[in-house]
């Protein structure tokens, strides 16, 4: 399920070595526009972080608290509802650490931790602060990739999910 390899990169000639690396950095990038495209409440860069067919399962996370949440299927159905149900009532910052990668032709695999501070806009004393754990299934769109399958589990968190999230 996460990436635990011993070594970062699998190529060994020159030209392969430089090919990999711009696909790990694109890789990453997918899940860095996943986290500011959120914060910024800009649709465009979130959804150019998803493939049209795109799975993210929160449910992993919201279970550790307690919480229920749908699997979204469907680009336009994961930035529809994170980006509705976040404008003008959350704010939010990510930060992306960690990132492993294996990169398998046109397909990829990401793990990352991903800190996720999510506050009331009109109240900040009410937040949740997540320490999630990223499983990411991806695949070549172009010269960039997106993310098809995500998976998220929580490790930790502080504050009050269900205030931001519901129950």
């Amino acid at each position: 399920m996460y990436i635990t390899d011993s070594h970062a990169v699998s190529a060994t000639t020159g030209e392969a070595v430089v090919r990999e690396l711009r696909d790990r950095a694109e890789i990453v990038d997918a899940l860095y526009r996943f986290g500011l495209g959120q914060d910024l409440g800009d649709k465009d860069l979130f959804a150019s972080a998803f493939a049209a067919d795109a799975e993210l399962d929160f449910q992993p996370a919201a279970v550790k608290w307690g919480g229920v949440a749908p699997l979204m299927t469907g680009r336009e159905f994961i930035v529809d509802t994170i980006l509705t149900g976040f404008e003008g009532r959350v704010d939010t910052t990510h930060q992306v650490t960690n990132p492993r990668v294996v990169v398998d032709g046109d397909t990829a695999r990401l793990t990352a931790m991903v800190e996720a501070q999510h506050l009331l806009t009109a109240e900040h004393d009410t937040f949740a602060l997540l320490k999630n754990l990223y499983d990411v299934e991806l695949v070549r769109d172009g010269a960039r990739w997106v993310m098809r399958r995500i998976r998220i589990e929580n490790m930790w968190y502080q504050g009050d999910p269900t205030a931001i999230f519901g129950d």
